[in-house]
């Protein structure tokens, strides 16, 4: 990837992350903007017509998800990357079939970033895991699917999973377990 000829385009709510982010991809050669929110987002990507999004899946009340498709739509050979502290394998899934590029978990530096910028496919010799995810683990997956079924409405998910609503508030507050 030439630095000179790229320009990202940073979606982020977390004002200190995004200009860490900023500052350190400008000082590597990119064009640089960010965006705070979803409407922000657009218009930035409307009048700068950026190379690549890095976007965060988690912005305030919206998600990073409704983002792929309008972006697409904006620059249809825009790479994406979903970044996020809130991984899990459904969001990975529906970031995917939404068209991002690349999908991320926090913590991720910048050079993990521009690599993953850098791939434009996928890596079929990528290291399987060497154990099965924990009970916990496979519970906050669960649970993330459920959600993305029912479009992260949690009085619905919270039915469909057979659990109060406060209780599994408490759970999407917690982060998610580490493998």
């Amino acid at each position: 990837m030439n630095a000179q000829a790229w320009h990202i385009l940073v979606v982020e709510d977390d004002a200190a992350f995004a200009a860490t982010l900023v500052n350190a991809l400008g000082k590597r050669g990119y064009a640089v903007s960010h965006a705070a929110n979803v409407a922000a987002a657009l218009a930035s990507a409307r009048a700068a017509q950026p190379d690549a999004a890095v976007v965060d899946l988690k912005l305030d009340s919206e998600s990073g998800l409704t983002l792929i498709a309008p972006l697409k739509a904006i620059h249809p050979d825009m790479c994406i990357l979903l970044l996020t502290g809130y991984a899990s394998i459904a969001t990975a899934v529906e970031a995917i079939k939404l068209g991002a590029t690349h999908y991320l978990a926090k913590p991720a530096d910048v050079d993990q970033i521009l690599a993953a910028l850098g791939r434009a496919q996928g890596d079929a010799d990528a290291p399987l895991p060497d154990e099965p995810m924990s009970v916990d683990r496979l519970e906050w997956e669960h649970i993330q699917k459920v959600l993305a079924e029912h479009e992260g409405n949690i009085s619905a998910t919270a039915r469909a999973l057979k659990m109060h609503r406060r209780t599994l508030q408490r759970k999407l507050m917690k982060r998610p377990v580490r493998e």
